[in-house]
């Protein structure tokens, strides 16, 4: 596996609210499920949450969970919103509204981050999903050196990140803020409490 550049230093990351198709534990990828009434609270709740964490940035992917949500902290912040492409959700290609479980038993894995083992040819490659969201975040760090910049994402990009940089898969919520933090080159992950 090529080494990927790691950003320069350390960043927040939110994954959206929850949607139906959440809740009913179905790939979403690239297909457009907005949030649901809970994840309207969970995005609010996220918001309250950041309220006393620095925020000179807030980046969203442009699928509307993503965009929705990061719209709710925005609004109780003075941080500008930007859009950007680099860290929307893997295209799950033709996994997109079927069961994760039922997916995962017809591929006899038991681990969820034995999913990304078994993506389907006519999706995202794994590897393209950790590089795009390495890329993407790192040229927002290097652009704004001095920035606190709250990436607000999905959880394939999460887990990518996750894997990529702290060499494990995370316990991703969503609604839940987490900081990526940089020591030396030694990578964690925390929950922002």
């Amino acid at each position: 596996m090529t080494q990927l550049a790691a950003p320069s230093r350390s960043f927040l990351c939110l994954r959206h609210g929850v949607t139906d198709w959440n809740a009913q534990g179905r790939f979403q990828g690239r297909t457009n499920v907005p949030l649901n009434d809970e994840g309207i609270l969970q995005a609010h709740a996220a918001a309250l949450r950041l309220q006393n964490t620095r925020l000179d940035h807030i980046v969203a992917s442009p699928l509307i969970r993503a965009l929705k949500t990061a719209e709710i902290v925005a609004a109780s912040s003075p941080a500008p919103l930007a859009i950007d492409d680099g860290i929307i959700e893997c295209d799950f290609g033709s996994l997109e509204g079927r069961s994760v479980a039922e997916v995962m038993k017809e591929h006899g894995i038991t681990a969820m981050d034995d999913l990304a083992t078994i993506l389907p040819p006519d999706g995202e490659p794994w590897a393209s999903v950790s590089a795009r969201s390495l890329r993407c975040i790192s040229e927002w760090l290097d652009r704004h050196p001095q920035a606190s910049i709250l990436f607000v994402c999905h959880d394939g990009v999460m887990q990518s990140l996750s894997e990529t940089l702290c060499r494990r898969w995370l316990d991703n919520r969503h609604g839940t803020p987490f900081r990526f933090d940089r020591a030396s080159d030694v990578w964690s992950i925390d929950e922002v409490s």
